[in-house]
């Protein structure tokens, strides 16, 4: 019985001890390294130094614990089952200060970037990250325990073989997310063509892109559809190119043709937020003569590019009537370079 109590009094005094030095380390620690913190004006070092000390405590109380254990006279299985146990509990408190202060300092860096893509695809790869420390972690564990892991090795090798085909299409697609984020073909809120899809960009995901076509619908395409394919992106238009062609009628006189061009400048030139390039008779047309007219619209904005289009037709038929210069049979409407909609006759 003696030697029993004298094993207990011992037990209790190395957990007393032992918890007891753990406080006194923390408090060192934090006033050490909370006096270097404060040499900084981040709030992160701060956030780190809490993190240590908060983690100082509770690892040395499990320490402590564990060594008064061995202090008792317990089979050894026993023993070595407490000791599995406290490394256990030590490594998830140390994996959970690293994954708190990854997480604390990637939060920081994404407020620090102006970009708002490549700090969205950062806080994206925090679950892939913090998954990633867990499982190093209980690799380690196992080795430590003295775990075989020749054939965990082996056995993990064969599943991601078999998990990198089965998830072959989803990691594509998460990669050409990560693409969309750093290349920025086309970003929320813009309008966009891809072969025969004209939409505004509502969402990407990490999967698939969410877009609103101009009919109204909700059209979901895959992040590789699009960044295989052609992009044509109109939210970076800085202005509209239109060309138009018109017609007028063979009995038109010679000094009323030649006077079109200047009639078209002059009509362009006064109408705002319009710029006039050029207007030439370019064709001898099967019941026509024809003109082709090309203006720019300062604008990304699809209806202000046709409001334009409009008051210039408005007043290109209101000055042929002032100059008694006839149309002839209408002629079909070509190219509006830059378009966000189909051509029309």
């Amino acid at each position: 019985m003696d030697d029993l109590y004298k094993s207990l009094l011992a037990s209790a005094s190395i957990f007393l001890l032992g918890g007891l030095l753990s406080l006194i380390v923390a408090r060192l620690t934090k006033v050490i390294l909370g006096r270097l913190a404060k040499r900084t004006k981040s709030k992160t070092d701060d956030f780190i130094v809490e993190g240590v000390v908060n983690t100082i405590k509770p690892l040395g109380w499990v320490i402590s614990a564990s060594l008064a254990w061995s202090a008792l006279p317990v089979p050894e299985e026993i023993t070595n089952a407490v000791l599995g146990i406290t490394k256990l509990i030590c490594l998830i408190l140390l994996v959970r200060l690293i994954n708190k202060v990854i997480c604390r300092v990637t939060s920081r860096w994404c407020l620090r970037i102006d970009d708002e893509s490549v700090s969205t695809m950062i806080k994206s790869l925090d679950p892939m990250i913090r998954a990633l420390i867990w499982c190093v972690g209980f690799v380690f564990y196992l080795q430590n325990m003295g775990v075989q892991m020749t054939a965990i090795w082996a056995l993990l090798s064969a599943g991601g073989i078999g998990a990198g085909l089965a998830l072959k299409e989803p990691v594509q697609e998460f990669f050409e997310y990560i693409t969309i984020l750093l290349d920025k073909p086309f970003q929320n809120g813009q309008f966009i063509n891809a072969g025969e899809i004209w939409a505004t960009v509502e969402k990407v995901g990490v999967r698939s892109t969410r877009l609103r076509s101009v009919n109204g619908e909700v059209i979901v395409v895959s992040n590789s559809k699009l960044t295989n394919g052609v992009i044509a992106n109109y939210a970076e238009m800085e202005y509209r190119r239109l060309v138009h062609k018109l017609g007028v009628i063979y009995d038109t006189p010679l000094p009323k043709v030649k006077l079109i061009p200047k009639i078209i400048e002059s009509i362009i030139d006064e109408i705002d937020d319009v710029i006039f390039d050029r207007c030439h008779f370019t064709d001898f047309g099967e019941f026509s003569l024809d003109f082709e007219m090309v203006y720019f619209v300062p604008t990304n904005n699809y209806l202000q590019a046709m409001e334009a289009q409009q008051a210039v037709n408005f007043e290109v038929m209101s000055r042929f009537q002032k100059e008694n210069i006839e149309f002839a049979f209408p002629t079909q409407t070509i190219h509006l370079s830059g378009s966000d909609e189909s051509k029309t006759d």
